[in-house]
C-alpha cells in the first residue's frame, strides 16, 4: 500500500511504501551477479534483459556516459556496485579521464544507462565539490549525478509521519547547515537568495516530481524491494550473508530528543557529571546497552508496531521520502538540534556531501536512514540503510529517460 504524507508548511515530503506489498521473486528473475572485484560480468536477470545484454554496445568514449553515482564511503561504494548490470572496465581502464582529473573511476551498466562510479577521497563538502567538478570535466555529456549513501534521520512521531531506520530520503532541495553566522549565543544560517543553494533544473525536478504521483509512487516502491532481495541474494552467494541483512524491529530504538548518551551511575566520569548537556569521547563511541541506557523511555512508533506484524520481507522494505535535505561538514548528533532545524528549516534528513555537489553538477541525493541524528547514534544500519539507498536509486534511475544522442548530418 503506497502513502503520501505532507509535513511542515514548506517542501512536501512524500513517503512511498510502507512494507504493506510483497514482493515476489521467482527463480525466472532471480539474479547472478558477481563482485567487480572478482573479474566476471554480472548475468542478466531474467529473459526479458537477455537481449539487452547481448545487443548492448560498449561505449566507445566518455561522451556516451550520461549518469554519474557518487559515494563518500566504501560501504557506500560497496552497496552500489551490487547494483551494477555489467562492468566496462574489468579488463583495463579504457576511457582515461580530462587534464587535472585526479578521480578514480568504475565505468558499467545499470539497465539502458551507461555508468561511470566515484568514490570520494574523503567525507565532506569540498571532497564532493572537487570530485562533482572533475566529473563533470571528464564525463562532458552528463545530465544528472546520483550522491548516494547514508544519512541521518528526522525521525518524527506518529503515523505517516515517521521516518524509520532503513527508509531512503530522496532530495527535493538543499540547505547548508553550516554556512552562516555564529553570533554568542546562536548560529544564524544564511538563507538569502543569493547565499542560498539553486533549485534543481527542470529535468531533476520532473524526474523527483513524478515521485509524487501514485503510479510512479508504486513502480518507485516495488522495484527498488526487488532491487534489495536481488543484492542481499547475490552478496549472500558470495559470502556476504549477513552484511545487508534488516537488523530487525527491536534495533530500531528511538529516544527522547532530550536524553543523552553518556556515562550515568555508578561509572560517572566528570565530564558526563559536569553539565548534562555534556558526554565524554569514551562515552560516544560506547553502544547504549554497556552505557545502560534506559529503554523504558523508548519512543512509541507506529510504523514500528505495524512492521511486527509483517514478513521479514515486508518489514525490510524502506520507505521513500521526498524533501529538504540539510547538508554540512557538521555531523548531527544532537536530537534537540536536530528537531529545532528540522522544524525551521523543514529538513527531513542530515548529511554531508550534497551542499558541496549541488553546484558543481545536477543532482539527486539518494540516502538510507542509518540513525536518528542524535547522540546515540551507531553503526550498526550502515550496511543495510548503504543497500536501500542504492536500491532504490537502481529503481529511480529505471524511471530516467534516456536522451536521444544528437544525429549529425
Amino acid at each position: 500500500m503506497s502513502r503520501i504524507s505532507y509535513r511542515g508548511s514548506g517542501s512536501q515530503n512524500f513517503v512511498i511504501g510502507d512494507g504493506h506489498q510483497t514482493i515476489q521473486s521467482g527463480s525466472g528473475t532471480q539474479n547472478n551477479y558477481y563482485r567487480p572485484t572478482d573479474g566476471v560480468s554480472r548475468q542478466p536477470r531474467g529473459d526479458e534483459n537477455e537481449s539487452l545484454q547481448s545487443n548492448r554496445a560498449r561505449p566507445s568514449s566518455r561522451e556516451d556516459f550520461r549518469i554519474a553515482l557518487i559515494c563518500a564511503l566504501p560501504l557506500e561504494f560497496d552497496a552500489v556496485t551490487w547494483q551494477m548490470d555489467e562492468f566496462w572496465d574489468e579488463e583495463d581502464e579504457r576511457y582515461g579521464r580530462a587534464p587535472g582529473d585526479t578521480n578514480k573511476y568504475t565505468t558499467g551498466r545499470i539497465g539502458n544507462h551507461n555508468i561511470v562510479l566515484a568514490l570520494l577521497p574523503n567525507m565532506g563538502k569540498a571532497a564532493a565539490a572537487g570530485t562533482a567538478a572533475s566529473v563533470r570535466s571528464s564525463y562532458p555529456r552528463l545530465e544528472v549525478a546520483f550522491l548516494v549513501g547514508i544519512c541521518g534521520g528526522v525521525p518524527g512521531i506518529g503515523g505517516m509521519n515517521e521516518i524509520l531506520l532503513g527508509d531512503v530520503v530522496i532530495s527535493k532541495s538543499v540547505v547548508q547547515l553550516d554556512f552562516g553566522r555564529q553570533f554568542s549565543s546562536r548560529f544564524v544560517i544564511k538563507d538569502t537568495v543569493d547565499d542560498s543553494l539553486g533549485r534543481p533544473n527542470r529535468n531533476i525536478r520532473s524526474l523527483v516530481g513524478s515521485f509524487g504521483t501514485k503510479f510512479e509512487r508504486r513502480r518507485l516502491a516495488k522495484r527498488a524491494g526487488q532491487h534489495l532481495q536481488e543484492l542481499q541474494s547475490a552478496a549472500a552467494r558470495k559470502g556476504d550473508r549477513d552484511i545487508y541483512q534488516y537488523p530487525g524491529v527491536a534495533e530500531d530504538k528511538l529516544l527522547p530528543a532530550d536524553y543523552h548518551h553518556k556515562h550515568r551511575a555508578p561509572q560517572m566520569c566528570d565530564v558526563c557529571r559536569g553539565n548534562d548537556n555534556e558526554y565524554c569521547a569514551d562515552a560516544a563511541r560506547t553502544p547504549c546497552a554497556e552505557l545502560n541506557c534506559d529503554e523504558s523511555l523508548l519512543v512509541s512508533r507506529q510504523r514500528l508496531t505495524l512492521k511486527e506484524r509483517q514478513t521479514p520481507d515486508e518489514a525490510q522494505c524502506p520507505a521513500i521520502f521526498i524533501g529538504r535535505m540539510a547538508s554540512g561538514d557538521t555531523v548531527m548528533k544532537s536530537g534537540e538540534r536536530r528537531d529545532q532545524f528540522a522544524r525551521q528549516h523543514d529538513v527531513i534528513g542530515f548529511e554531508m556531501e550534497g551542499a558541496g555537489a549541488w553546484d558543481e553538477v545536477p543532482c539527486i541525493i539518494i540516502k538510507g536512514v542509518c540513525d536518528y541524528a542524535d547522540s546515540h547514534k551507531n553503526k550498526k544500519w550502515q550496511q543495510f540503510a548503504a543497500a536501500t539507498a542504492s536500491s532504490v536509486m537502481k529503481a529511480a534511475l529505471g524511471s530516467y529517460a534516456v536522451t536521444d544522442s544528437r544525429i549529425e548530418g
